[in-house]
């Protein structure tokens, strides 16, 4: 790693089926104060699509296992080897969870996390207790399902057009604000690439990984939360009792009227909880 002293620089890890361009409202204004990079992980965006390989499949040099183990690693390894500096991590949704684990690879490299609208991961094997009993009885159904690989392309081809992409920003966007052709395009143009199925299948198949409670029970670094008040995937419930619970999480920030994107949904609100975040730790350094 480079010098401990020098300025912080930040990292963006967008959330599923995203890419670097859904900070097209943060970056810009980051970037004012800090180096600020994103990235796209491996599946998504312009990255590298290969072939999905599930746990208990053969390995194959063509093939991956999609998690967060591999994107956690992938992250780590850009912070080494491009930014080469302290670094703050801001994900959202399942990018909150690759940063904390990328934070864990880091160590002393990585200052802080901060995330917005973390994904709570309700459909793995650990959170079974929190489930509708019924969901007992039809998970081992569920898994055998989704592990074919003609109907996990299936399903991702039916959920990969404008008119499907438009419908499921309308629930995470509850206000509609900044649902433009922009975004539409920005999401649906990398679900075109021919490998883009495999990372749908590999995520789809994530029944047994880390969760974002467990990750940040190992940190010793601070863990900021930003959440739309009106998520409707991942219960800003669930971030108040992290931030009353866990050590490690320093603050936490609703969004009125926001949901899953907040960032893109209302920058104008985010930013600057962002901005005083990344500008407080510049001074502390400082000084």
């Amino acid at each position: 790693m480079g010098d401990p002293d020098a300025e912080e620089a930040v990292l963006l890890i967008h959330g599923f089926g995203a890419n670097t361009n859904h900070w097209r409202f943060n970056q810009p204004v980051l970037a004012e104060l800090v180096p600020t990079y994103a990235i796209d992980l491996l599946g998504f965006g312009a990255s590298d699509q290969p072939r999905a390989r599930l746990k208990d499949e053969p390995e194959r040099t063509d093939a991956v296992h999609y998690g967060f183990d591999l994107w956690g690693q992938q992250v780590a390894d850009f912070c080494r080897e491009e930014i080469d500096r302290p670094v703050r991590l801001v994900g959202n949704s399942i990018g909150g969870v690759v940063a904390l684990r990328a934070a864990q690879l880091l160590d002393n490299q990585c200052r802080g996390v901060v995330l917005i609208d973390c994904a709570q991961r309700l459909m793995d094997d650990k959170q079974l207790a929190t489930q509708p009993a019924w969901m007992t009885w039809i998970r081992p159904l569920l898994k055998t399902m989704v592990r074919q690989r003609w109907l996990s392309t299936a399903l991702f081809r039916n959920a990969a057009r404008p008119g499907v992409i438009r419908s499921v920003l309308k629930q995470a966007y509850p206000s509609g604000i900044n649902i433009d052709d922009a975004l539409i395009d920005l999401l649906f143009q990398p679900t075109q690439r021919h490998g883009a199925a495999e990372a749908f299948r590999g995520f789809i198949n994530l029944f047994d990984d880390h969760l974002a409670p467990e990750l940040m029970e190992e940190l010793n670094i601070p863990v900021d939360l930003i959440w739309g008040e009106q998520d409707p995937w991942e219960p800003a419930a669930e971030a108040k009792r992290w931030a009353q619970t866990i050590s490690c999480v320093r603050s936490l920030e609703v969004i009125p009227g926001a949901g899953h994107c907040p960032h893109d949904e209302a920058p104008d609100q985010v930013n600057p909880v962002l901005q005083r975040l990344v500008k407080s730790e510049s001074d502390q350094q400082a000084t």
